[in-house]
């Protein structure tokens, strides 16, 4: 059941984006005169087909991609002996450079503008919701201990930048190429250095920096076997059996080398402290509750929606830009981090979940129009790039050129989807 939540989100998601897409080449051609001979949503022979005007429409029985056929332009159907014909008013090829130019470029616009209007409904009706890291401070895992950040510390900066979001801490350090981080430790301000060759492994280590939680007790269970212990609410934890604790992260070792014991508890209330035994169970927890730190939320306005909505695209456009800085850059290793579809269904939750659906929609929209941007010849970007080239020198590149040109575009792109897939099943294996 999990499998098929997760496969229909795939599928709706990858259409919607497809169709937006596809969309913004087809509604500019139209704008200008050029003919769409089809437009199709995922490949294949059509399991469906309909005409409206002069454009065949269809979905494909394979569940991956699409295309807009415009008429007298080079694209992956690789339609040669139209060339061959004499230039026709209503083709591509036939009008102006601007116009080619808005044609390719509206597929990129609409997946923009699909993912504004995507965030401004998350703001409108979600708002924004993340733990500060104003005080928070940090449990690392393996790879942030050997990189030299301990559990409980907090981070004040990266390389001058103050981060707002605690849960954006390793995205940050790996976006912002990170040299320096300070960190308060105890009471005391320390400047950590950041060894670069640790890049490639902070960004495929999940969780580097949890949240380290305070043993501050919030409430008891009712059920669990300290329910009448003598803990009350906003007690915080010094020590179990002598063994002194900060944090939950700390706590847990000791209670599991107790389990199905009792132990005592050395307790700060107020300006007391106290001793007060406390029963481990058999799965070392103690049935507490502790006080987390607060969530920060900001509600919008219908109005204000809007602004907000274009911040956290702009936002998402800068964050995932730095994304693909470290994508070019080998030694940092984020080619292992590239997925298929595969990883992509891995991101959706098990049960469906509109505010998670659709965060993650407006994030796919955003890497769609960016690595749709990119100037490799068989994407948008590739043709843009041609023809501003054009614009500007007043030379149009030849069709054996642009033609040659796809036919590498194709070739790299298929060399970047095997990468993908080999990741993602290298990642299934592990």
């Amino acid at each position: 059941m999990v499998a098929l939540v997760k496969t229909l989100q795939v599928i709706l998601a990858l259409s919607l984006l497809i169709i937006a897409h596809e969309f913004g080449h087809f509604i500019w051609a139209r704008i200008f005169g050029i003919r769409v001979e089809k437009f199709y949503l995922f490949f294949g022979k059509a399991i469906v087909k309909w005409h409206w005007g002069e454009t065949e429409f269809g979905i494909g029985w394979i569940p991956f991609g699409g295309y807009c056929k415009i008429s007298g332009m080079i694209d992956e159907s690789m339609d040669l002996e139209q060339l061959k014909k004499e230039p026709q008013a209503w083709e591509f090829r036939s009008k102006p450079a601007w116009q080619r130019l808005l044609v390719m470029a509206g597929g990129v616009l609409n997946n923009f503008i699909l993912a504004i209007i995507l965030y401004c409904v998350i703001a409108g009706v979600w708002g924004e919701a993340y733990i500060s890291n104003r005080d928070a401070r940090i449990a690392p895992n393996e790879l942030a201990r050997e990189m030299g950040f301990r559990l409980g510390d907090h981070i004040i900066d990266f390389d001058g930048y103050e981060p707002e979001n605690f849960g954006m801490l390793q995205a940050d350090l790996a976006r912002r190429d990170v040299r320096e981080a300070r960190i308060l430790r105890d009471a005391d301000t320390l400047q950590l250095y950041i060894d670069h060759s640790f890049m490639g492994d902070v960004l495929n280590s999940p969780a580097m920096f949890d949240l380290a939680v305070p043993f501050v007790i919030d409430s008891m269970s009712a059920d669990g076997p300290n329910g009448s212990c003598g803990l009350f609410r906003g007690d915080r934890v010094l020590a179990f059996d002598g063994h002194p604790v900060s944090f939950i992260q700390d706590a847990r070792p000791v209670l599991a080398a107790h389990a199905g014991e009792t132990i005592e508890a050395s307790v700060l209330r107020g300006a007391d402290t106290l001793a007060v035994p406390v029963r481990v169970d058999s799965l070392g927890q103690v049935g507490v509750y502790l006080a987390t730190p607060p969530v920060e939320r900001r509600q919008y306005s219908l109005l204000q929606s809007v602004p907000a909505g274009l911040r956290l695209t702009w936002e998402t456009i800068t964050g995932y830009v730095r994304d693909l800085g470290l994508l070019v850059r080998p030694s940092t290793g984020a080619y292992k981090s590239v997925g298929s579809f595969i990883a992509i269904g891995q991101v959706f939750p098990a049960v469906w979940d509109w505010y998670r659906f659709l965060s993650i929609l407006a994030l796919l929209s955003v890497m769609l129009g960016i690595m749709n941007l990119l100037p490799i010849p068989a994407l948008d970007g590739g043709h843009i790039l041609f023809t501003l080239y054009e614009m500007i020198t007043g030379r149009k590149p030849s069709d054996r050129f642009l033609t040659v040109m796809q036919v590498i575009g194709m070739i790299l792109l298929m060399a970047l989807m095997v990468l993908a897939f080999g990741n993602d099943i290298a990642r299934l294996i592990h």
